[in-house]
């Protein structure tokens, strides 16, 4: 009897080579621990290719990121989608900070269908600026996270919502300006707004408007059509959406048994099933969804008037309007009350 051949890589359980362990799923916090060092491996010359393979690896292809904060006008909530969330992170670092890094504490976890959750009541986001000078932010908010329950368990959902903030800066440069006011007064000064840049902010901002319009862009690309071609298309399939009658949902049949009958009963209750089969559906009213419709042309039509970063597109679209359907009036001009005197 021939020797079997022995495998190169296999290690038995019985002989003194470490062997590795089944792979076991990472705990969603662990997750954020590998983000913090690959934010860390970060250099000067990253570009958007390296911004893209770090999205890819930490959030899903249709994950959302949100951030909800309060400033001086008010509430704000910014909310934006897979393809703007590696320009997002980039931004943060374009706008003078150097480091970035978030912090968990007394994080829970749940499991929900197909996803985990993590509920960060306690996070802080870390970030080291040293423009204009050398200042530690530290954001403190919660933080909510959905990661998919599969092998990559990355990110479908990113909300984190900020409470207050510190800029912090060493004594050390105090006590080097204290004979000067000027630099003083310019050290109290705040050089964030809610723990971000204002690089960061008018990104969000630019954000809610290239939003909405990556339905025009992306029909742009692949039907090479114009920017009114475009914007007529996208309201007019948003029009037959709305105007189009509800699917009624399938009716079960039931099978019930048949019962002999003589041949007049027979004949009667075909006669009544065949009217009944005769009776027309109900019809929708297309005159009460009209209007409807073209309200929302109209706030559809000033929402799409935006500006496209790269081609600047200026749009003036003048959309033809639909006419409102009216009643038809009972009382005609030249109608006069009964008797024949006119009024």
């Amino acid at each position: 009897m021939s020797n079997p051949t022995h495998d190169p890589f296999y290690s038995s359980p019985f002989g003194p080579f470490y062997r590795r362990h089944a792979p076991y799923m990472v705990q969603p916090e662990y997750r954020i621990y590998e983000m913090n060092k690959r934010l860390q491996t970060r250099t000067e010359e990253s570009d958007s290719l390296w911004w893209d393979a770090f999205a890819t690896e930490f959030f899903e292809e249709d994950a959302t990121l949100t951030l909800s904060f309060c400033l001086e006008d008010g509430p704000k909530r910014y909310t934006i989608g897979r393809t703007l969330i590696p320009r997002y992170f980039s931004t943060v670092f374009e706008g003078g900070v150097s480091e970035l890094h978030y912090i968990l504490k007394h994080s829970k976890e749940s499991f929900h269908n197909s996803c985990i959750t993590l509920d960060c009541d306690q996070c802080t986001m870390v970030t080291q600026h040293g423009k204009p000078m050398f200042t530690k932010v530290c954001t403190e908010g919660r933080l909510i996270l959905e990661f998919a329950f599969d092998d990559l368990m990355r990110i479908k959902t990113w909300h984190f919502t900020i409470r207050q903030y510190r800029e912090l800066i060493p004594r050390s440069i105090l006590a080097m300006h204290a004979q000067d006011p000027q630099v003083l007064e310019q050290l109290s000064k705040n050089i964030t707004r809610m723990g971000l840049t204002n690089f960061t902010l008018n990104y969000l901002r630019l954000c809610v408007i290239l939003e909405p319009m990556q339905e025009l862009m992306s029909r742009h690309k692949t039907y090479n059509l114009s920017p009114r071609d475009c914007l007529k298309t996208c309201l007019f399939q948003k029009w037959q959406r709305m105007v189009a009658p509800p699917a009624e949902p399938a009716r079960q049949t039931t099978t019930k048994r048949r019962k002999r009958k003589n041949s007049a009963s027979s004949a009667n209750s075909a006669g009544t099933t065949a009217s009944k089969k005769r009776s027309p559906a109900t019809n929708f009213s297309l005159s009460s969804q009209v209007p409807v419709s073209i309200s929302s042309t109209r706030f559809a039509s000033s929402l799409f008037l935006r500006l496209y970063v790269g081609e600047v597109w200026v749009w003036k679209v003048s959309l033809p309007q639909p006419p409102l359907l009216k009643r038809p009036s009972t009382k005609t001009p030249n109608s006069q009350p009964p008797g024949g005197l006119s009024l």
